[in-house]
């Protein structure tokens, strides 16, 4: 029997390495990342570290972007995406992955001027879908992240 393993064995070794580590976290449907909800800058890089290929870019410079225009924003991962807000105020942006886009969310979107482009089943809510080829208007991001954090955000 030397040099052999059993069947049992091997099985449980291979779901072992099926498992993510704790370095890698699960991707659920459409490549978004499963982060337990947390509040603060960890939870929501460690999100947008798990965030795959192009979109882990994409990620950063949102984040980055965000970070510019609202220097005091608050963050945390709710239901596996990333919030921002103000904190005391509610949540104003969210970010979540899909198949083939990044999912950015103005929960008082139809409020902002111009308005975003993608519709939603709520009156309020309106979504900007940016692609891998997509060219990002950092100027009218950040123009729309200005007066998001202004209006009342969301109680989530």
């Amino acid at each position: 029997m030397a040099g052999k393993t059993s069947k049992t064995a091997a099985t449980v070794g291979q779901k072992i390495a099926a498992e993510p580590t704790a370095a890698e976290p699960k991707l659920l449907s459409g490549g978004n990342p499963q982060i337990a909800k947390g509040y603060g800058e960890a939870p929501v890089q460690a999100y947008i570290a798990a965030m795959p290929g192009w979109k882990s870019d994409v990620g950063r410079r949102l984040d980055a972007l965000i970070t510019r225009t609202v220097p005091h924003v608050y963050k945390a991962v709710k239901w596996n995406s990333p919030f921002y807000g103000i904190e005391g105020q509610g949540w104003f942006l969210g970010i979540h992955c899909f198949t083939k886009y990044v999912k950015v969310a103005f929960f008082r979107g139809a409020s902002l001027q111009p308005l975003p482009p993608g519709h939603s089943k709520q009156k309020d809510v309106r979504y900007l879908d940016i692609r891998e080829a997509d060219k990002i208007d950092e100027a009218q991001l950040a123009a729309w992240v200005e007066q998001a954090s202004q209006l009342p955000g969301e109680r989530m």
